[in-house]
């Protein structure tokens, strides 16, 4: 997976550094500017994936440097500020920006929001012949074409039998399948009763693509019945 750029713009020091912190644990590259001004020098000489973006500035506050970022450039933007009425994030979104959080702010719920836009701005911006290929499930995303899957980001390596269990589930998403029908799906032969092939693939899939594989988000256990991708 590639390295995302994030650029933090704010004249709060105290904050950056907090920032900082939480952003290098999730594997970010990060960039710091202390104004609007030096803001957009950066984004001449670096290629930046998300900005977060301070209004009440000196020189140049983030209304200002928003606007002129999105002269040239379309990478996601969350303004951060200390004030909380309605207008001010009417105003910063207004303006370009594709988020707003008042100060103060817990920096897991950025990093959640972080999370979201480069997600969505990652897919926006694959090309339409590409997507033909792909299947999304919240934070799942399979591409049929070349075997990859990732969730959240991550990259996740499944045995050909696994994609093929993973790809019949999810591009049928809400439907239930016995475990005879997805035996005979994928393996193409007839089912037998004592078999526990289906259950020991689901099990190896779970323990891959599930941050918790004993409450799984993706697959779920129909009791009786069988399995489906909600």
């Amino acid at each position: 997976m590639a390295q995302h750029t994030i650029l933090l713009v704010d004249d709060e020091k105290e904050i950056i550094d907090l920032l900082e912190i939480y952003l290098k644990n999730e594997g970010y590259r990060l960039l710091r500017a202390g104004n609007g001004v030096e803001a957009l020098g950066i984004l001449q000489k670096e290629e930046v994936d998300l900005i977060v973006l301070d209004i009440m500035m000196p020189q140049m506050d983030g209304i200002e440097a928003c606007l002129k970022i999105r002269e040239h450039r379309n990478m996601p933007i969350i303004m951060l500020s200390a004030k909380s009425q309605d207008m001010d994030k009417i105003l910063g979104l207004s303006t370009g920006a594709d988020d707003y959080m008042s100060k103060p702010f817990n920096p897991l719920e950025l990093i959640a929001r972080i999370k979201s836009q480069l997600r969505r701005y990652t897919r926006l911006n694959v090309p339409r012949a590409n997507k033909e290929h792909e299947i999304e499930v919240d934070e799942l995303w399979i591409n049929t074409a070349t075997h990859e899957v990732k969730v959240d980001g991550r990259e996740v390596r499944l045995t050909p039998r696994e994609f093929a269990i993973l790809e019949l589930l999810a591009r049928n998403r809400g439907r239930v399948w016995s475990i005879e029908k997805i035996y005979e799906a994928v393996w193409k032969e007839a089912y037998f009763d004592a078999d526990n092939t289906v259950m020991v693939h689901i099990r190896k899939i779970r323990e891959k693509i599930e941050e918790r594989p004993r409450k799984p988000k993706f697959i779920k256990t129909v009791w009786g019945v069988g399995y489906k991708v909600e």
